[in-house]
């Protein structure tokens, strides 16, 4: 259970960013969906190109390994394409991909409306955050930004 709006304590030790910039929970803890999928806009399949048969989901004709080319070509099956940065461009959603020092991906965030990013913390609660709250040893830090322009449908 969050405290006040923050992880607990043993929680957010795992992120010694997220104090110093500035966080919140929005959401209590779920194992239903992990950060790659809530990036996605989906919040009832976790996924995972690892093990994509049981009971994970992982994209159609997409390669099944833990790269940042096979989570590029994951999102731009949603129309998500590389970009050059992460500040807030009207008329653009964005996803950030996280990876370690030799380039496996570990966590996604999106961006939402105010500038903000959200966050799914594997199976623990969603937060609010900047950026740079996740860049840490667990994560690595951001290594990639994909853009998708907003239609007028407003979906994700």
């Amino acid at each position: 259970m969050a405290i006040d709006g923050r992880l607990e304590p043993y929680r957010e030790i795992s992120f010694p960013n997220l104090v110093a910039t500035g966080y919140r929970v929005t959401s209590p803890t779920a194992t239903a969906y992990n950060c790659f999928a809530w990036a996605a806009g989906e919040d009832d399949r976790w996924w995972n190109p690892l093990e994509p048969e049981s009971p994970y989901y992982w994209v159609d004709g997409v390669p099944a390994e833990l790269t940042i080319e096979a989570f590029v070509r994951a999102y731009g099956t949603l129309v998500f394409l590389p970009c050059e940065g992460s500040e807030l461009e009207v008329g653009f959603k964005k996803i950030a991909l996280y990876a370690t020092a030799d380039g496996e991906p570990t966590h996604a965030a999106r961006q939402l409306p105010s500038g903000k990013w959200t966050s799914k913390l594997g199976r623990w609660q969603d937060i609010e955050h900047e950026l740079e709250g996740l860049v840490c040893e667990l994560y690595g830090a951001v290594k990639l930004v994909l853009r998708r322009e907003i239609k007028g449908d407003g979906a994700i």
